[in-house]
């Protein structure tokens, strides 16, 4: 257990230490929004592109952590009187440093894992496949960044026998902060591809970077069929100690692969090592997983167990479950399924997760026996006790035979069960009301049974929407502002079809600095499910305003009726200073004050105290179109003028924004102090090059498969004629769930099997029909992409002769939204 004194940490940290050199530090937090009260908690303030962890310490430090690592002081001592700190010159590389102390202290096996793509599945595989022999420590999820890592290795304890842990970069001279940290004695380097390329001189220069990892390992596992990575394993071994062991499908290595069978959801793999053949069968077909179970194969054989073993624990391999899913509970609730990968560091993360559920006042967890872990049980289930109470959990379920074992190690109010069949028979559908369900579960257990029971029914077509996607979208439009500049958030149109409170406490999470709804529900609705941070809305009604000075919600003011009215309830309200936000019309002609008012609006501002102007805004016409340039530079002058004004007559410059996603893009010279970023964070882009990532996928299945000869037809009105003997499948998604009947009779397709199938005849509300006569094995429950990386919501927005946002906007409520996070 990673344990120290703030003293021992100063002086291998070579720190200034102000405060109780005897504290215990046990837990080291890089991410103040996890933080929760824990006197032995050590907060590292990381500077990053986005974030400045010293921003935060006032805020954890009220939340009950009490040491801080950090790069200035400022007036911290006075605004954290009993706080204790560490002053450095590097914050993360102060983190490193600590992980790289921690990793000395232990001498058993660590296999150091890199490469392009392939490294968690590899990592949960041997995990999986080690278990039975080692004591396992791992990275939890995909943790291998230069925070990620040191926080993995700071996991390893005297408990565990074996560690195995990623590491990725992005830059030159990453690395070698990172090999310091892992020190592998075995290396695995998986592949080399083009992620992040466009940091490195070529892919020969980025695999030499990679190696760095391996430096000082006995051992590089690698496939010899990549040349580069080769010739650069070569160049090490020649020069040092280090010892290769490759394999190829092709060349002389020291394992061979020789074929792969595919049949029936498996694949058979002929492989030779030294003069023996062997088949090693895995429960999986496509190539990736061939490659991957490649490495873990020669894995276990550096570490010396026999091939009939390594066959036996191969075909037992289970899929890794790489996210977690977010979906509509029955009575309220939210159902958090993250089984399938039950760890302490995974649980931690997932109880990360719960607590961002901020629309729910209630928190419960569903966890089983935590397996193949190799600590002692007892000691295992405290700490998992010790993070019920550090994360804030309110309900406590434990599922298995041998957490019911330690149920005095929880609290009074939880509940055990012996199995999953137990829990099953005990559960009703009143058991719980509007709370947020996290289910941890090892996969022997079957939780998805759980998942099932909780879930709110609906029909099977759903709105995926990937989180993480949206994150990194997000962060894509983050990375285009100038410093300071701050982001609005659009979440209007319960997001654009995405849903209302999980995008907006996600956003809230990623801490933007505004959220815009179109109207004050929407508003009052997210302030009811938890989201504290500033919202404004566009379009408030004038009757609505004492609502949001209840709940606090900042209007958009563009007439002078709506600024008398707004003057005129904060002053029955008894408020001074409330914020308001000046819509004016540059070029838009649809709402707001028009240039030659802003001289009376000052005097009105001027003499009503009431409120304040904390914004000034307009909005393009055609940031999208590069034929309207001109008129969108006219707008941003006009704008200008506009603010200057105002800045002038209230004595103070308000915050300005007038680019949406298509001017955050394409006019950088007009971010001003802020921008609005709507379908942008949804990855639609008006850049040829796209550089977002798809976050909406609309699915569904085929519900039935029909033969039918040539001159039959489908559908009402008999619209759709079949020209030639033809498989038709019937895909329950409709009008109704917001599939546009103008996309029917071979307008529309869907993508079944990865090839398009037309849509034949006029689409009902609640089905249409596909042509499937040319796409090999469909049949009942296959998976139909209505939208999503192809076809996209752009390609379908064309054949309709529309926008993307028409498109998103229109996939009904009925629709289940289930979102999906890493």
């Amino acid at each position: 257990m990673f344990s120290y004194t703030l003293g021992t940490i100063a002086q291998e940290l070579n720190a200034r230490l102000v405060g109780d050199a005897s504290t215990t530090i046990s837990l080291v937090l890089t991410d103040s929004r996890t933080a929760s009260q824990n006197a032995n908690a050590l907060f590292f303030a990381i500077v990053g592109d986005q974030h400045d962890g010293h921003d935060y310490i006032v805020d954890s430090y009220a939340r009950g952590i009490g040491s801080f690592v950090v790069s200035k002081l400022s007036d911290l001592e006075n605004s954290c009187p009993d706080a204790n700190f560490l002053v450095v010159d590097d914050t993360l590389k102060a983190l490193q440093q600590l992980a790289a102390f921690h990793r000395k202290r232990f001498t058993y096996p660590v296999i150091g894992i890199t490469g392009s793509n392939g490294k968690t599945i590899v990592k949960e595989w041997l995990s999986q496949l080690l278990a039975p022999s080692y004591s396992v420590i791992r990275s939890p999820k995909s943790y291998n960044s230069q925070v990620g890592v040191p926080l993995s290795a700071l996991y390893l304890s005297s408990d565990h026998s074996l560690a195995i842990l990623e590491a990725g970069i992005s830059q030159v001279d990453e690395m070698q902060n990172l090999q310091a940290i892992v020190d592998p004695t075995i290396g695995v380097f998986t592949n080399i591809g083009f992620a992040h390329q466009e940091n490195f001189f070529d892919l020969k220069h980025k695999v030499r970077e990679k190696m760095k990892l391996f430096s000082n390992a006995e051992t590089l596992i690698y496939c010899t069929d990549y040349e580069r990575i080769h010739q650069v394993a070569v160049e090490y071994a020649s020069s040092g100690a280090l010892k290769l062991f490759g394999w190829s499908r092709s060349s002389t290595a020291n394992v061979k692969l020789h074929q792969v069978y595919v049949t029936s959801g498996k694949s058979t793999l002929t492989v030779s090592y030294k003069n023996k053949n062997v088949d090693m069968e895995i429960p999986f077909t496509d190539e990736g997983s061939v490659e991957n179970a490649m490495h873990c194969i020669c894995t276990m054989l550096v570490l010396g167990f026999s091939l009939p073993t390594i066959a036996l624990r191969m075909a037992n391999l289970q899929p890794v479950a790489m996210r977690l899913e977010l979906k509509e509970g029955t009575n309220g609730c939210t159902i958090i399924n993250d089984s399938y990968n039950s760890d302490l560091g995974s649980l931690s993360i997932a109880l990360d997760h719960l607590a961002q559920q901020l629309q729910h006042s209630v928190r419960v967890l569903i966890l089983s026996d935590i397996l193949q872990n190799g600590q002692s049980l007892e000691a295992l289930y405290t700490e998992v006790a010790n993070l019920l109470t550090v994360k804030g959990v309110d309900q406590f379920v434990g599922v298995g035979p041998e957490i019911s074992r330690f149920t005095h190690l929880f609290p009074k109010t939880s509940m055990f069960f012996a199995t999953t069949e137990e829990f099953i028979q005990w559960y009703t559908r009143s058991a719980y009301q509007d709370a947020a369900i996290l289910l941890k579960g090892s996969r022997p257990f079957r939780f998805e049974r759980i998942s099932a029971l909780l879930e709110q029914k609906t029909h099977h077509t759903i709105l995926e929407i990937n989180l993480n996607s949206l994150v990194s979208n997000l962060n894509y439009f983050r990375n285009q502002l100038n410093p300071n500049v701050k982001v609005m958030a659009m979440v209007k149109a319960y997001s654009y079809g995405s849903g209302s409170h999980e995008i907006a406490s996600l956003l809230q999470f990623h801490r933007v600095d505004y959220l815009g709804v179109a109207f004050t529900d929407e508003g009052i609705a997210l302030r009811e499910n938890g989201i504290a941070m500033p919202i404004i809305v566009l379009n408030p009604a004038i009757d609505d305003y004492e609502l949001m000075i209840e709940y606090n919600l900042e209007p958009e003011i563009f007439s002078f009726t709506s600024i008398k009215s707004i003057i005129s309830t904060a002053n029955r309200q008894g408020v001074s200073g409330y914020p308001i936000h000046l819509k004016f019309d540059t070029g838009m002609h649809r709402l707001g004050f028009i240039e030659d008012e802003v001289d009376e609006l000052v005097s009105i501002l001027k003499s009503n105290p009431s409120v304040r102007v904390q914004s000034i805004f307009s909005h393009l016409a055609a940031s999208d179109d590069s034929n309207l340039d001109d008129f969108t530079n006219q707008q941003i002058q006009i704008f200008t003028r506009i603010s200057k004004t105002i800045a002038q007559g209230v004595g103070y410059m308000p915050i300005r924004h007038i680019l949406n996603s298509a001017g955050i893009e394409r006019f950088s010279d007009a971010q001003f102090d802020m921008v609005r970023l709507g379908i942008g964070l949804y990855g639609i882009s008006t850049l040829p090059k796209k550089q977002l990532q798809v976050v909406n996928t609309l699915k569904t299945y085929v519900a039935q498969v029909k033969s039918l000869d040539a001159d039959q037809t489908i559908g009402y009105n008999r619209a759709g004629r079949i020209e030639r003997p033809s498989t038709i499948a019937t895909i329950p998604i409709g009008y109704a769930d917001g599939l546009n009947r103008r996309l029917s009779n071979g307008k529309g397709q869907m993508m079944i099997n990865g090839k398009f199938a037309p849509i034949v005849g006029n689409i009902s509300m609640d089905t249409c029909s596909v042509d499937i006569t040319d796409i090999e094995g469909v049949k009942e429950g296959s998976a139909v992409i209505v939208f999503g990386d192809e076809p996209s919501i752009v390609q379908i927005a064309n054949q309709l002769e529309t926008i993307p946002y028409e498109v998103l906007t229109s996939v009904s409520r009925r629709v289940k939204r289930v979102y999906v996070q890493e």
